[in-house]
């Protein structure tokens, strides 16, 4: 299945997340460093005392998953007050909860972004042939009562 990507990959330096510190990026190379994976939309929970994360398969009520995308993206904060927004700022104290293959994580960590990421690929179908993506198994919040979430905790899809 290929899509549209809503994110905007042109006219980027190049290879600048090699290159550029996480809070030098520009507004549009920031938002080209997300896969489209919606790894990020999955709900987590989280162990108080370690604070070990682990993913499960309910996903936010505002993903798509077979684009893998927010269906309400710039107004989501409507919809999910306790959706995460994701920036320079924010990172450091939240990396530990991004999905262990995200492209900001990674980057926060010093490591460098897989071969299926579109940046490297070109191809922003590359994060679901290289079945990274939540494209398609998702289950929506709606459908979960919280208290069952641990019931649907899966491994981390890292192609």
């Amino acid at each position: 299945m290929s899509f549209k990507d809503p994110i905007q990959r042109d006219g980027l330096r190049a290879r600048f997340w090699e290159r550029v510190p996480l809070k030098n990026l520009t507004p549009k190379e920031w938002e080209a460093l997300c896969d489209g994976c919606g790894k990020c939309c999955l709900n987590k929970l989280e162990d108080e005392d370690t604070q070990e994360v682990a993913l499960t398969r309910v996903a936010c009520r505002l993903l798509d998953d077979q684009t893998c995308r927010c269906a309400q993206y710039d107004i989501r904060l409507q919809f999910v007050p306790e959706c995460v927004q994701l920036s320079p700022k924010t990172l450091p104290n939240i990396a530990y909860w991004m999905p262990e293959t995200c492209a900001y994580r990674l980057l926060h960590e010093g490591k460098a972004l897989y071969d299926w990421h579109p940046l490297i690929s070109g191809d922003p179908q590359s994060v679901h042939d290289a079945g990274v993506s939540v494209q398609g198994w998702t289950v929506p919040e709606f459908e979960v009562p919280e208290e069952d979430w641990e019931d649907h905790i899966i491994d981390e899809p890292k192609g």
